[in-house]
């Protein structure tokens, strides 16, 4: 994998996405120079273009890049492939046809878009029939060799048996009889040079994986694998850069202390964070003003009770705030004030507000909270404080998700479904801590670009 803006991209797609890139400008230069041979117009050279050919393949991959092209599915399967990168071009010519009457001069006539459209789906689905399953499959996958026989190696063969993992374990080594649970483990004490039997296996990368870290670590060992060239790493990081989470089962203080991120003097990033908020959410609460209203009458249509309400929930830094929604539920869906965990199919929910749930429609008036400063468009989802207070007692590091600022979307709302139990706060906390870890501008670009898809496809909504 490469860290791009502190954020772990697998080679296999990175380097798709690059062929990609191309095979979209070659996509849109031959939908101009066709269309322009159609009418008999001298072609001019390719500098001429440069602008609507970029604005084309641009539009087109940030499309794809929302719709989940670059999954894991997608990797593993020619349909779901074809059947996103259908709904992404579509997406793509959506919004190239709204800066055509923005700013006309960079972008196709509606005929040149016609053919470099029906190009791009030619040559796209044609580059994934052409590779098969070589970006999915073994030939990008990174060879490691996990030292430890226990639990965690257990956790990690788990991990690479999974559709779309990005490694293959070539070897366990036991380094103690204790706890051991892998059969194919080979004992530490039958092999010679540790590091000859890695290099010897062609391994790219070694993982420690051990039950008992405290006086336990084979440093000379650790030593001269890591002076072969081979990577080495612990565990948490192993499975943070996998996973996109940060795994609580093997996480412990003196990692989350000493390993990269929290930087809290991201100065920069968080100026331009808050100007993002400000100019997003005052055009959104704008844009979107008619169709609140509309659904705020169709609520008090269907049910009694207030369209709006309020609800207390956890910000930054632990201070509660009041977050408006447009109501979903029976207006005596909470006895006394009680917070009560949303079900499957949860009978409290009105029709109209089943509706809101999966379009996110409920979710628009928490720009106004946005625009305060009291949330972001991206961050952990503010929580209610009995809720809160339940979690912080029964998972660890929970309180430290309020040290970002909440958020309408998130890491864990797009990687994740809708969570109503402790297992599923545990998961959730999971993206979250990871995050908070690494947070990046990239990062809340591609949050929100992929919060595309949760609403086109709302698996997860209650």
């Amino acid at each position: 994998m490469i860290r791009l803006f502190k954020h772990y991209i697998p080679h296999a797609v990175l380097l798709l996405g690059l062929f990609d890139v191309v095979l979209l400008l070659a996509a849109a230069e031959f939908g101009w120079i066709y269309r322009a041979n159609q009418i008999e117009m001298l072609v001019e050279p390719i500098h001429t273009r440069i602008p609507q050919l970029l604005t084309f393949a641009v539009s087109l991959e940030l499309a794809m890049i929302a719709v989940g092209v670059y999954g894991a599915n997608s990797l593993q399967s020619l349909r779901y492939a074809a059947a996103r990168l259908v709904v992404a071009i579509s997406l793509g010519v959506i919004f190239l046809s709204v800066i055509f009457f923005v700013m006309p001069a960079i972008t196709f006539w509606r005929s040149n878009l016609l053919y470099s459209m029906g190009a791009a789906m030619i040559l796209l689905v044609g580059l994934r029939i052409l590779l098969g399953k070589m970006i999915g499959g073994q030939a990008f996958k990174r060879r490691v060799v996990v030292l430890g026989a226990g639990a965690r190696a257990a956790r990690l063969k788990a991990l690479a048996a999974t559709p779309g993992a990005g490694f293959v374990v070539v070897g366990y080594v036991s380094m103690s009889e204790a706890a051991r649970v892998i059969p194919e483990a080979i004992a530490r004490d039958a092999i010679y040079n540790l590091a000859d039997h890695v290099v010897l296996l062609n391994a790219s990368e070694v993982v420690l994986a051990l039950e008992e870290r405290r006086n336990a670590l084979p440093l000379k060992d650790l030593l001269r694998i890591k002076t072969t060239g081979v990577h080495v790493n612990e565990i948490s990081t192993f499975l943070e850069r996998e996973t996109g989470r940060v795994d609580l089962q093997s996480v412990n203080p003196s990692w989350l202390i000493f390993s990269d991120g929290f930087s809290s003097g991201r100065m920069l990033s968080s100026v331009f964070k808050r100007l993002f908020d400000i100019a997003a959410s005052a055009l959104l609460l704008t844009l979107t003003a008619p169709v609140i209203l509309l659904t705020a009458i169709a609520i008090k249509l269907e049910s009694k009770g207030p369209a709006f309400y309020r609800q207390r929930r956890v910000g930054l830094y632990s201070v509660g705030f009041d977050c408006i929604k447009l109501r979903s539920m029976r207006q005596d869906a909470e006895i006394g004030g009680q917070a009560v965990w949303a079900e499957k199919d949860d009978p409290r929910i009105t029709r109209i507000g089943r509706f809101i749930r999966k379009v996110r429609i409920d979710e628009l008036p928490q720009t106004w909270s946005v625009l305060k400063g009291e949330m972001s468009f991206v961050g952990p989802r503010p929580e209610r404080p009995q809720f809160v207070d339940d979690l912080e007692q029964q998972l660890p590091y929970y309180a430290e998700r309020h040290m970002v600022k909440p958020g309408i979307t998130g890491w864990a709302q797009i990687n994740y479904p809708y969570g109503a139990s402790i297992e599923d706060s545990r998961q959730k906390l999971e993206y979250d801590l990871y995050y908070a870890k690494n947070y990046s501008p990239f990062l809340d670009i591609l949050i929100l670009l992929q919060t595309i898809r949760v609403v086109l496809w709302p698996e997860g909504a209650r």
